[in-house]
């Protein structure tokens, strides 16, 4: 089964006083790179996190959003008293300055800068909110692994289609290969034995068929056809089975499109050659689609 490299998921969970947010995105790349961001107070958490990330996902670039809101309690916040006392005494002078009437309340004195400092991230308990996070991370990390394997299911399809081609086009290469020996034999004979009769001399077949054996030798390519089927076949059982396959699929394209190289410059065959090049064309449209396979 195929996973695409490319890929979201998120989940939110309120639970326990905690308000969880988590946001997973791939991307594909070569090899496995994972960032995590979280709340402020949670860091202490990220190796935590990258366990469970590494578990589902081997490959391609990860990121991680972790948000975490905790329900406010009032010894989340504490009163500045020097910088409200430096705001009073200020404030104090211009009533006296400008003799203003109007008191200072103590509403509008916790509304400056600086009077009021939010503690809340000092008594975060990374630990015991773990549970919670952990919950909500593994929900966005499925909801992302079904899009995944959504993505898969569509680029298998697109791959096998290629398949086929190449295996078809292959089919042709395979039954028009030993007509190419015939055909240059009989075309060989043929110009020399108009040449020759101009002079009057007659064709030994010895040197015919050592000519024929030369060049069967020169564009046999029977070889690279087994080669370049065998490693067809393995990429399309390689397609099916469990667990990260990208980088095999990679190397079986690799392999593939070397044979078929092979065969387009020893066959000089026109037939063949418009066969090898329908068949680079649907490998150049797995090589570019697998870049996104884990």
């Amino acid at each position: 089964m195929l996973l695409s490299m490319t890929g979201f998921g998120e989940a939110r969970r309120q639970q326990d006083g905690l308000a969880v947010w988590v946001e997973v995105r791939t991307i594909n790349s070569r090899y496995l790179k994972l960032s995590i961001r979280a709340s402020d107070g949670y860091g202490s958490l990220e190796s935590r996190i990258e366990s469970l990330v590494r578990k589902r996902i081997r490959r391609g670039t990860i990121l991680v959003n972790v948000r975490v809101d905790r329900a406010r309690a009032p010894e989340d916040y504490r009163i500045n008293v020097g910088v409200l006392d430096s705001y009073r005494q200020q404030l104090q002078g211009f009533e006296s300055r400008w003799n203003l009437s109007q008191p200072i309340s103590p509403e509008s004195l916790l509304l400056l800068p600086g009077v009021v400092s939010d503690d809340s991230t000092g008594s975060v308990d990374a630990g015991s909110d773990w549970p919670v996070i952990r919950e909500t991370l593994e929900t966005a990390i499925e909801s992302l692994h079904q899009m995944r394997i959504e993505e898969g299911r569509v680029m298998a399809a697109d791959l096998e289609a290629n398949c086929r081609a190449m295996a078809a086009g292959l089919d042709e290469v395979e039954r028009r290969a030993p007509l190419v020996v015939e055909t240059y034999r009989a075309r060989l004979r043929e110009r020399l034995n108009k040449t020759l009769a101009e002079f009057d001399v007659t064709l030994d077949p010895a040197d015919v068929l050592k000519e024929v054996g030369l060049f069967a030798d020169r564009s046999d390519i029977s070889e690279e056809i087994v080669r370049l089927r065998s490693h067809l076949e393995q990429f399309e059982a390689t397609m099916q089975a469990a667990g990260s396959s990208g980088r095999k699929l990679e190397f079986l394209t690799q392999e593939m499109v070397r044979e078929a190289n092979t065969i387009g410059s020893k066959a000089s065959d026109v037939e063949i050659s418009q066969q090898v090049i329908e068949i680079k064309s649907a490998l150049e449209r797995i090589r570019e689609m697998i870049q996104n396979v884990e």
